[in-house]
């Protein structure tokens, strides 16, 4: 049984789950799928046969998210929930993951594939997010961190580890490491709406070197809390939040963020439904940014505040 392979899946999709199995084969040209739940997919004789059939030239690739219970294709349609954010790196792939693992506006990933020498596909594990928002998020992953642009659909396969990958001579044995084992939400994901990566905050040693990073984000936050719940416009918080942290790659992203998600949070303690939570932070940025992406981003905001405010009664 292939072992690697076994834990792969099994990290990635939740028992039960339905998901497609590609298999292709370059020459002469094949294409196999298979939609089957977790549990076949699992079964030491199903694993032998994949490997059977990829030690015989088929390259092996699952959907990276699951689909609908009874689904025959692997449709945009038939896809069942967003399970994984992803990037494919084909390019000076080991300098872009250096920059992808040091950055902070991404969280850790959750799994980072080998696929080749210098190419890699990097995963996260989420929830939260819908398919807008995703396809959103993993069009800004492939500008700020050059990946490759064709990999943003809702249905795109990820190669298996543990499996050959046969179009290279010699194949290449996929590989894989598991920097994290937490899922991801929607505001762990903190990248320009629009174009590259302005500049590059980093983890590790170099963020020890700014002691104080977090505790003014954190006194940011406490202070628009503290002036909308006193009544204060939002508007001229963001415009004084964003001249204060002139310091922040894009102080005006930033600032809105930050009082948008601030808002959310103190119409939902007031006792405002989500629809309209989503329609005021929609109202609140139509004249700033393309329809599309203004409400996917009240919808992704608001979801974000609900979950801090259920934790919150939580505590």
């Amino acid at each position: 049984m292939n072992e690697i392979a076994h834990d792969f899946l099994a990290r990635c999709f939740a028992p039960g789950s339905t998901i497609a199995l590609l298999l292709r084969t370059e020459a002469p040209p094949k294409t196999q799928q298979r939609v089957v739940t977790l549990e076949q997919a699992l079964a030491p004789r199903y694993l032998g046969w994949l490997t059977h059939e990829n030690h015989n030239g088929a390259n092996v690739y699952v959907a990276a998210n699951p689909l609908r219970h009874g689904s025959r294709k692997r449709t945009k349609d038939n896809v069942a929930s967003v399970s994984h954010l992803y990037l494919d790196i084909d390019e000076d792939g080991d300098a872009r993951l250096a920059t992808l693992r040091a950055s902070e506006y991404v969280p850790i990933p959750t799994a980072i594939l080998s696929t080749s020498s210098g190419k890699y596909q990097v995963l996260w594990r989420v929830e939260g997010f819908d398919f807008d928002t995703q396809e959103i998020t993993l069009k800004q992953l492939t500008i700020a961190f050059g990946g490759d642009p064709a990999c943003t659909d809702c249905n795109r396969v990820l190669r298996i580890p543990g499996f050959l990958n046969r179009k290279y001579s010699p194949a290449h044995c996929v590989t894989v490491e598991y920097p994290s084992d937490a899922i991801r939400y929607p505001s762990d994901f903190r990248l320009p709406e629009e174009g590259p990566l302005p500049t590059l905050p980093i983890r590790g040693n170099a963020r020890r070197s700014t002691p104080h990073k977090d505790s003014h984000s954190e006194q940011d936050w406490a202070w628009a809390c503290h002036e909308l719940a006193q009544g204060k416009d939002a508007a001229k918080l963001t415009h004084e939040l964003a001249l204060r942290r002139a310091d922040k790659p894009n102080p005006v992203y930033y600032a809105q963020r930050t009082v948008d998600i601030a808002s959310a949070r103190q119409w939902f303690l007031e006792g405002a439904p989500i629809g309209d939570v989503i329609t005021m932070l929609s109202e609140r940025r139509r004249f700033e940014l393309p329809s599309a992406l203004c409400s996917t981003r009240a919808r992704e905001i608001a979801a974000t505040a609900q979950r801090m405010v259920a934790r919150r009664k939580l505590a």
